[in-house]
């Protein structure tokens, strides 16, 4: 897919410093007139954190809100797969005829047919850390808000914080246990972000209700159907273990008290 060049305004893109002189994609540039909301994290989040973050991710893209992240490892990756290649805008480091870093290019490519990749920098253009800090103000820029979903101190991630912070928008993180996401946490502490203690309350500020489709499955789905008479973790786990961590993770199911319910 050859890439074109972004010919109208977006009026997201003035609160930057800059203005970018050139926007390229790939993709849908419909897109961008959609509500957005941007998720950056740390390379190597807590297991907690990923699934924190495919979970908002996962709600948001049902409710119609474009998930912007920067394609990177760890929380960005989980931000776009759990937003579906449908409902996430990628910003890329690199020209465009570069799919960095390589470990995702799959995914990048999945993006680039049916979700949409940005970047400022020409075909040609490598991956060089100056680009990044430009890349993730970007990000930010793009997104109603920012949501940090992991960061430890001293970390890259930081920048963006400092990004949203300039441009008057609101940055939320998830509430994280002493010792884990330390820079998170500071945020907290200083006052400089909000903590998402309920992820339907937060969806619905942005993107009205999700539809999870129970109703139309339970039925048809033999694991619903086990689900729906409230049986044990381990039973759940020995019956479908991949669809028990797939539904729980998309607000599908929850556990409680050892036992596998249904959301209502």
């Amino acid at each position: 897919m050859s890439c074109g060049i972004v010919s109208f305004p977006i009026a997201e893109l003035e609160a930057m410093q800059r203005y970018p002189k050139e926007l390229f994609y790939k993709g849908d540039v419909a897109l961008l007139h959609k509500k957005k909301l941007s998720i950056v994290g740390s390379r190597h989040p807590t297991r907690y954190s990923k699934e924190l973050t495919h979970t908002l991710a996962s709600k948001l893209a049902s409710c119609g809100v474009v998930v912007v992240s920067g394609g990177a490892i760890g929380i960005d990756t989980v931000a776009h797969k759990a937003a579906t290649p449908k409902n996430t805008i990628m910003v890329a480091g690199t020209g465009l005829d570069k799919r960095y870093p390589a470990i995702n290019k799959h995914l990048i490519a999945e993006i680039e047919q049916e979700g949409l990749v940005l970047s400022q920098f020409r075909e040609g253009t490598p991956s060089q850390k100056y680009n990044f800090p430009l890349r993730n103000e970007l990000v930010v820029a793009l997104g109603e808000v920012l949501v940090v979903a992991h960061a430890d101190s001293n970390s890259g991630t930081m920048r963006s914080v400092e990004y949203a912070l300039k441009m008057g928008k609101e940055v939320f993180v998830f509430p994280q246990r002493l010792g884990e996401s330390d820079a998170t946490n500071q945020l907290l502490a200083q006052g400089k972000a909000e903590a998402i203690y309920d992820i339907d309350a937060f969806v619905t500020r942005f993107g009205g209700v999700e539809d999870t489709g129970v109703q139309k499955t339970v039925y048809d789905d033999p694991f619903l159907q086990l689900c729906a008479t409230s049986p044990t973790y381990d039973e759940a786990l020995q019956f479908d273990a991949t669809k028990l961590f797939e539904y729980e993770l998309q607000g599908i199911i929850e556990v409680r008290n050892g036992l596998v319910r249904i959301v209502e």
